[in-house]
């Protein structure tokens, strides 16, 4: 992966001048490119381990488990949001790993931690790096160092009972290789982030991830039966079972857990049949409550697909003022090629789409995006449900294209995130959850928040928003801002709207996340979601399983000033837990 940025290093995604113009209307940006900086221009602070502490940690691993080396270094000193990126390209992270260390056995894991406890060394576990709230920001906090505890080496394919459809994983494996292993074998975890390509599966466990169908196929701790965790004061493993009422549930508090309380190190995960069938299609509402109407229709039945995806009127028309530059740019430059006829194709599509749009009322309306997985008839049978239940809330169902485009661009925002960055353009996203009947409300406040402060930046820009996970009770919402970027200031301003957003979220019902986890972007928020008391409860665990501190400070709990800092190591051992 990209130091710097997302995904591929060899995958190119320019921005053409169309879409550049483009760009330059809706949002304004920065004339001058910026690209980042050389790998070796990255600054880091010296580190800070001694002789003493990296030889114990050697001990465990191996000479060769242990690097402190600049690149290494530079590697895990930030996950992949907004701050990270910008900071990396101009080569100041600013934090960074003293040393990494990577086990390749997971008896590993308990003296690796015992020794960072005996040694006051932070430990931040490391799985695909994907971060976008500052999971895996590389904080010592009152410790004397800290150390990026690599879980890549722990990636394999425990076993699968295809009986019981459970496979048993290390929680360094990467999702896409268990979805090579399982569909040879006609099985499937249905599990797809936007993070998918990079993403570990024990990183989808700590972080609350829910996947593009979790309509469909449930969000990731659905998935998951068991867990192995090592604390460093021992270790906690919960058995794979189909339901327990053995007291309160255990994995719900490991699950999300962030790093705070340990490593996972296994998972036992819900797998069932691949589909057969893969169909996806779009529709138009004329407005978003008409879209809202028809979600609600589809999850409190039943009878929702896969993916279910619905843009407000900013979105789509962003999504249309893109396809439609992007298919110019294709025209433009398949004169020369063998692309001539498809170039041409795509942009007398893109015009006579828009035309029909305008035709039928619907040019100002809002995208709807299902898709349906499963046998052909159980596709067929969901595709007539969702038809007759959309229509019934003014829908105007317009065929595959949309949703196909979609689906073969479902990973690719992060790839645009980073040309974006490069063309001085501030891309984030943030997300929340609430209920149906609250959840216009929270659209309109945290949109109009987001304006308002993209105004008092003097920037201007646009906020844009999709529905992308459906309950009974409510729905997700996913808002994207683009503004120009303030040089000079642009983690400053990156603050103060990621504040309005979430100070609206706060206030109005919303959850400070609903699949990006806390990190330490959302900490400040984190009381007002659980309370004091349930601040408390978890602060007593972490106290339980982690005395010395030492696991991924800064995160998921703000610091509580009431308690001093522990001073000096704090002898552990093995527990009962």
């Amino acid at each position: 992966m990209r130091w710097w940025g997302w995904g591929d290093p060899a995958r190119a995604t320019p921005l053409g001048p169309r879409v550049l113009a483009l760009l330059r209307e809706r949002v304004g940006t920065v004339p001058r490119p910026r690209p980042p900086v050389a790998l070796a221009r990255v600054r880091l602070p010296a580190p800070a381990l001694s002789p003493d502490a990296l030889a114990a940690l050697r001990a465990v691993v191996g000479a060769d488990g242990v690097r402190d080396n600049h690149d290494a270094r530079v590697l895990h000193a930030a996950g992949k949001g907004y701050p990270d990126l910008v900071r990396m390209r101009a080569g100041e992270p600013g934090e960074a790993p003293d040393a990494v260390v990577y086990p390749r056995d997971a008896h590993q894991l308990e003296p690796l931690l015992r020794a960072c406890a005996e040694r006051s060394i932070a430990v931040v576990p490391w799985g695909g790096g994907t971060s976008v709230v500052g999971g895996v920001a590389p904080l010592r906090g009152e410790h004397a160092g800290v150390v990026a505890l690599d879980l890549r080496e722990l990636g394999a394919l425990l076993s699968l009972d295809t009986e019981s459809r459970v496979a048993t994983v290390q929680a360094g494996m990467r999702a896409p290789a268990l979805e090579r292993v399982l569909a040879a074998r006609g099985l499937t975890l249905g599990h797809f982030p936007q993070s998918w390509e990079y993403v570990s599966l024990g990183g989808c466990a700590a972080s609350g991830s829910a996947g593009q169908s979790s309509t469909g196929y449930g969000r990731f701790a659905e998935l998951v039966l068991g867990v192995r965790m090592t604390t460093p004061t021992g270790a906690i493993a919960l058995p794979a079972m189909p339901a327990s009422a053995a007291g309160p549930d255990l994995r719900g508090l490991l699950l999300g857990s962030e790093g705070t309380l340990g490593v996972i190190g296994e998972l036992d995960l819900r797998v069932r049949t691949a589909p057969r069938e893969q169909r996806y299609e779009a529709a138009f509402f004329a407005g978003f409550d008409n879209g809202v109407e028809a979600l609600r229709a589809l999850a409190q039945e039943r009878s929702a697909p896969a993916v279910v995806r619905l843009s407000d009127e900013a979105e789509t028309a962003m999504s249309l003022a893109q396809a439609h530059a992007a298919a110019g740019e294709t025209h433009d430059g398949a004169a020369a090629s063998t692309g001539m006829r498809e170039a041409l194709q795509a942009r007398a599509r893109s015009r006579v789409g828009q035309a029909y749009l305008r035709a039928r009322g619907y040019a100002d309306g809002c995208l709807a995006i299902f898709g349906f997985e499963g046998t052909p008839a159980e596709v067929e049978r969901e595709r007539a449900r969702t038809r007759a239940l959309t229509r019934e809330h003014g829908g105007l169902w317009v065929g595959r294209s949309p949703g196909e485009a979609w689906r073969r661009q479902r990973f690719a925002a992060p790839y645009l995130r980073d040309e974006l960055l490069t063309h001085g353009v501030l891309a984030e996203t943030l997300e929340t959850a609430t209920t149906w009947s609250n959840l216009r409300r929270l659209h309109r406040e945290v949109g109009a928040a987001i304006e308002r402060e993209l105004r008092a930046q003097g920037t201007g820009g646009v906020a844009m928003c999709h529905i992308s996970h459906l309950y009974d009770t409510g729905a997700s919402l996913y808002f994207t801002l683009l503004a120009a970027q303030r040089e000079g200031a642009e983690i400053e301003q990156w603050r103060a709207l990621k504040r309005a957003a979430g100070e609206a979220i706060a206030a109005h019902g919303g959850t400070i996340t609903h699949h990006h986890g806390v990190g330490r972007d959302h900490v400040e928020w984190m009381e007002r979601e659980v309370g004091t008391r349930g601040l408390a409860a978890l602060r007593a665990l972490k106290r339980e399983l982690d005395p010395a501190g030492i696991m991924n400070p800064g995160k998921l709990l703000p610091k509580n000033h009431g308690e001093a800092p522990a001073q000096g190591p704090v002898p552990v051992g093995p527990s009962s837990a």
